[in-house]
């Protein structure tokens, strides 16, 4: 095994860890509703009809739940409705999966395997951006770099939340490599600024743009990182540039532009006005301010807007609700963001209570549950606690630029529209590589950097200060579910059938 290089060994570990436990419950359905809507979306690309779902056949699925409105659509019986709700790649790779095992039954199983294979990337992905993200040097600093990547892609590889979210019918399973990916290419392109990196740098990100849209205002910050970036290597190790960086930026935006335009044009055509990506902002919107709800997913009024199968007019609808939440109430504004800032470092618990409460996995004894539930938090708690000095370790520059990039335009529209905790797992493999440079320099580089310029002492003292507010957050949660979660380790907490 030693000859084997490490990105191979810790994929093939981080396979075997996720194949185990979808191999061992490979009749287990799909739970929510976001997966049968993929589900759907799949099944009719698959079978030739498009990009559309709730054909009557599903239809009749729903109908206990939902009574949908079909006025204001062309409804086929046979094919559905086409829609523009959704990002298409997710289903696409789906429909690519049930065209390769078939529709049957075990299309669920056929997807969680590939799926495994996407999540097992993320280990040696991850490792990749250590590598190319902190400092090598001098040789005390790419020892320390190699001990980071090496930990960094351990803890990735190890991830409880990563190990079965392949189950899930969930963008997220795509979306997670598409960002990691996007991120090694713009640091690669910024690096050594061939075509080539540039290209894959746009590709990238078009992608995961095709995913989930939430990447978009990072995407647009990238494209101006690469036009203003200079060679983030020192001049010993750079390489001659063979695009200036203005070029390189508008090739991979121009690449871009032609993966995201054509689904732009598609959805502004079927409904006869300029949209985007998917029209779900509205609907968003509306669970994000809605009077019942606290900033985060709310049942019941989830289902408000459900039976509009208009796309457009339920995004309309949803934004004008949205806008009469918040002249209604407006003090609510800046309580409902610092709720959902909450929400996103949250304890990743939502998941679990989710399946345990609805008997997905059978009653567990208290003690076996504890020991669950404490496998599931503490991961993220040592992760996002030791990040922040991580990132208090990066000296300034390009590459740290790009970091605080992406940490700010991926949280802010999260802040501003809708959040749940499963929503930072985007960031853990970041996040893990930041805590793995706390943890490889160890006290003697918090010493050093607080012995440095002032600007050190002032980065610590902002990451304490994230750290103290990080543990104020997860007390607090705690403690506001504490009845919650006394139900959930009680006789009864299995068959307690809680909503999403």
């Amino acid at each position: 095994m030693k000859h084997i290089p490490f990105p191979i060994r810790i994929f093939l570990l981080a396979l075997l860890l996720r194949l185990l436990p979808v191999i061992a419950l490979r009749q287990i359905g799909i739970g929510l509703d976001d997966m049968y809507q993929y589900d759907m979306l799949a099944r009719s690309l698959a079978s030739g009809n498009g990009y559309r779902w709730y054909a009557w056949e599903d239809l009749q699925a729903w109908t206990p739940y939902v009574t949908f409105d079909l006025t204001g659509v062309d409804y086929d019986p046979v094919r559905g409705v086409p829609t523009s709700f959704r990002a298409p790649l997710y289903p696409a790779f789906l429909a690519l999966v049930y065209l390769l095992t078939g529709m049957g039954a075990g299309r669920f199983f056929a997807a969680r395997l590939a799926q495994t294979l996407l999540s097992a990337a993320l280990a040696p992905l991850t490792w990749s951006l250590a590598r190319r993200l902190l400092p090598g040097d001098s040789p005390e600093a790419a020892q320390r770099r190699e001990r980071a990547a090496v930990a960094a892609a351990w803890v990735v590889a190890c991830y409880p939340l990563l190990i079965v979210y392949p189950f899930g019918l969930a963008t997220e399973n795509l979306f997670f490599p598409l960002v990691l990916l996007s991120l090694l290419f713009l640091l690669r392109a910024a690096e050594r600024p061939a075509p080539v990196n540039f290209l894959l740098a746009g590709l990238f990100l078009g992608l995961a743009a095709l995913t989930r849209s939430i990447i978009l205002p990072f995407a647009g910050l990238a494209f101006l990182w690469l036009w203003f970036g200079k060679p983030v290597e020192p001049p010993s190790q750079a390489v001659k540039p063979s695009l200036s960086p203005k070029v390189g930026a508008f090739l991979a935006f121009w690449i871009f532009l032609m993966l995201v335009l054509p689904w732009v044009i598609r959805n502004s055509l079927l409904h006869d006005r300029l949209l985007g990506i998917e029209t779900s902002l509205g609907y968003n919107l509306y669970l994000g301010y809605h009077p019942k709800g606290d900033g985060s997913f709310v049942f019941g009024p989830s289902f408000d807007l459900i039976p509009i199968l208009d796309d457009a007019e339920r995004d309309r609808l949803g934004m004008e609700r949205a806008i009469e939440f918040i002249r209604a109430a407006p003090e609510r504004f800046f309580p409902l963001a610092l709720n959902r800032l909450g929400f996103f470092f949250g304890l990743e618990k939502r998941v679990l209570v989710y399946f345990y409460a609805n008997n997905f996995l059978g009653y567990i004894p208290p003690l076996p549950l504890l020991l669950i539930t404490l496998v599931m938090f503490l991961p993220f708690v040592i992760v996002a606690a030791s990040a922040p000095l991580g990132l208090a370790l990066l000296r300034l520059g390009s590459k740290t630029t790009l970091v605080w990039l992406l940490l700010g335009a991926y949280l802010l529209p999260h802040v501003l529209i809708l959040s749940e905790d499963r929503f930072h797992l985007a960031l853990v493999p970041l996040l893990t590589v930041l805590a793995a440079h706390a943890w490889a320099g160890g006290r003697s580089a918090l010493r050093e950097r607080w012995a440095g310029p002032r600007s050190g002492r002032v980065a610590l003292a902002l990451a304490a200060l994230a750290i103290l507010l990080l543990f104020l957050n997860w007390g607090w949660e705690l403690w506001r579910d504490w009845d919650r979660l006394i139900q959930l380790f009680g006789p009864n907490g299995n068959t307690l059938y809680w909503p999403y």
